[in-house]
């Protein structure tokens, strides 16, 4: 059976934004805004999407 996976969009720039957020964006992989990264569904990636989740949107797919 095939992991799942997400995809996931940033859509707002981690300037300004406290230490821990920042981690998470880099640590899900993004580098720049609008960038889409595919990445497993475990629930370490959850919980950082849902920490970030107003700087970031589930693409459908």
């Amino acid at each position: 059976m095939a992991a799942k996976e997400l995809k996931i969009k940033l859509i707002k720039s981690p300037i300004g934004r406290i230490e821990k957020h920042k981690l998470c964006v880099k640590g899900l992989g993004f580098r720049k805004i609008h960038q889409t990264v595919t990445l497993e569904d475990t629930p370490s990636v959850r919980g950082m999407v849902n920490k970030i989740r107003d700087m970031v949107e589930i693409v459908e797919g």
